[in-house]
């Protein structure tokens, strides 16, 4: 079993340099592996990413999430970025292995396209898509309220979250120091994020995935 995370940009074209969010997001992305094999951003603002071990897969989503809500609008008197990213996660097997994401083929690669298409009509940023229905309902569920806020994240949100998610062992005062703020302010920022909520869920999300896995 591996997780296949299918996404695209959503008004990349509110940002007139591309590389503004294509250079961090392909640094994040070698976290996981190497292009094209394991991850590829294709036609302009779509990427499609392979995470090995599928209690990962949500971890992954999440840091791509609070990384893209963390760039600077062209406009610096908003507080918000001018985009935002839309996810689908397929888990399940892969039966054709290529030396190119886009090319290889199995069933999580098929959940993860279905559910991304269904992502729009849906009006929903982040979904999940398994071999256990009973399962996918209830975690998407989840999923979708904490993409209520999540989808709201400012860009100071999103900074936070996105060292939150990427060093869970540093402390407050540590993350604070990486940001040029406060404790205060770095708990602040953290309950206005909701960011304990989403790393209850991420963990509740993990320790069912991997329940499911060794039956």
């Amino acid at each position: 079993m591996l997780a296949i995370l299918t996404g695209d940009i959503i008004n990349s074209r509110e940002l007139k340099d591309q590389n503004l969010w294509q250079k961090p997001l392909k640094a994040l992305l070698l976290k996981w592996g190497q292009t094209p094999k394991q991850w590829e951003i294709f036609r302009g603002d779509s990427f499609q990413l392979e995470v090995s071990d599928p209690t990962e897969s949500l971890m992954a989503a999440l840091q791509i999430k609070a990384l893209i809500k963390s760039l600077p609008s062209v406009d610096e008197s908003k507080r918000s970025s001018p985009i935002d990213v839309r996810m689908a996660i397929g888990i399940g097997t892969k039966s054709h292995d290529s030396a190119k994401i886009s090319e290889s083929n199995g069933d999580a690669f098929i959940r993860s396209g279905e559910k991304f298409e269904q992502l729009k009509s849906e009006m929903i940023t982040l979904a999940i898509n398994s071999p256990w229905k009973e399962w996918n309902d209830e975690m998407n569920l989840y999923l979708k309220l904490a993409g209520i806020q999540m989808d709201s994240w400012s860009i100071s949100s999103g900074e936070l979250m996105s060292e939150m998610l990427s060093n869970p062992d540093r402390t407050q005062a540590q993350i604070g120091e990486i940001l040029h703020i406060n404790q205060n302010s770095v708990s602040k920022r953290y309950k206005t994020a909701h960011g304990e909520d989403i790393m209850a869920m991420e963990k509740l999300f993990r320790k069912k995935l991997s329940q499911l896995l060794q039956c």
